[in-house]
């Protein structure tokens, strides 16, 4: 018989072929009995280098966010420690303080004390133009005080004790009803107290000062020719006030004659003028006293009025010779 000769080469392709058929006809069989299951294939990821997009400019859109409620200074208070001395050092309102530690509108404080410092609020300075209406400037400028309920307090007896309308306490501290209660602080506007009716009183008088103690020249005291003045003297009743004075009175008791002098003096002593003495040999009685006054006005005139603020001196007498006596004629 003839003799067939194949190479390798060809023994290779037709045994891949064979596999293939029987590959592709086992597959076809099960694929029809449903007993192949199809892979799910797998992306494998790949290297493969990509161009970035332009990026693209996105205004964001501002968001308000409450800023957070900074939280109160704690300091203990120390000696000499005053809600006025606290309050300028912290640049805070005296009226904070008191708020936020629940204190007496008197601010009393102890040492050791525990206090809660509000931060400053920042304000806005004001323009130069911005000027206060009516309003604002009368409520500025009104005296207040502050008060703190006590247990059987109510609003018309805290209006009568500081003599202030209830319908002025409660706009000022925003009540809408006459009702408070104990420990609540009120704002007191002292310049909306009600005028008095009646008349003005009277100022009091102080009290009468007692009599005054003369001193010098005793009583029944002579003098001559020789004495150019006279020298009256007396103890002090107290310190004058600035309107008050000492009422000298001196009186020529001599017969037929009625000369006085009154003036009045802060000092302890007069000096009798020279205008008083006699001209006659004969010698002059003349009697004097003392006795603190108190200026009350001023006359038509601008000269001031006095009334007696106290009781007379005891009253004295002295002579006093003006002229030598006549020489006897020769006989």
């Amino acid at each position: 018989m003839p003799e067939v000769t194949i190479g390798l080469p060809a023994i290779l392709g037709l045994l891949t072929l064979f596999l293939s058929l029987g590959a592709v006809i086992v597959f076809l069989v099960l694929r029809g009995t449903g007993r192949v299951v199809e892979p799910i294939p797998t992306a494998t990821p790949s290297l493969t280098p990509t161009h970035s997009p332009t990026p693209t400019r996105v205004t964001p859109t501002p968001t308000y966010t409450p800023l957070p409620t900074p939280t109160p200074l704690s300091y203990r208070v120390v000696e000499g420690d005053t809600c006025a001395a606290l309050a300028g050092r912290f640049e805070v309102s005296i009226n904070s303080i008191i708020i936020l530690n629940g204190l007496p509108a008197s601010c009393d404080l102890f040492i050791g004390q525990v206090l809660s410092i509000p931060h400053p609020t920042p304000t806005s300075t004001a323009l130069p133009t911005a000027t206060l209406t009516g309003l604002e400037a009368t409520l500025q400028a009104c005296d207040k005080i502050y008060y703190t309920v006590q247990v059987d307090d109510t609003l018309s007896t805290i209006a009568a004790n500081y003599n202030v309308p209830i319908a002025a306490i409660k706009s000022y501290n925003g009540l809408s009803s006459d009702t408070v209660f104990s420990g609540q602080d009120l704002i007191i506007p002292l310049c909306e107290r009600l005028v008095p009716i009646g008349p003005t009183p009277t100022p009091t008088k102080p009290p009468p000062y007692p009599p005054t103690n003369l001193l010098l020249p005793a009583d029944g005291a002579a003098f001559s020719l020789a004495h150019d003045s006279i020298t009256l003297q007396w103890a002090a009743v107290a310190t004058l006030r600035e309107n008050e004075a000492y009422a000298v009175t001196i009186v020529d008791v001599t017969e037929g004659r009625d000369n006085r002098l009154v003036v009045y003096v802060t000092d302890t002593k007069y000096i009798v003028p020279t205008t008083m003495r006699p001209k006659e040999a004969t010698p002059h009685v003349f009697r004097w006293w003392v006795q603190p006054v108190r200026q009350v006005g001023t006359d038509e005139n601008g000269r001031p009025l006095w009334d007696s603020a106290g009781a007379e001196s005891e009253k004295r007498v002295f002579t006093w010779t003006g002229a030598a006596p006549a020489g006897t004629p020769a006989p």
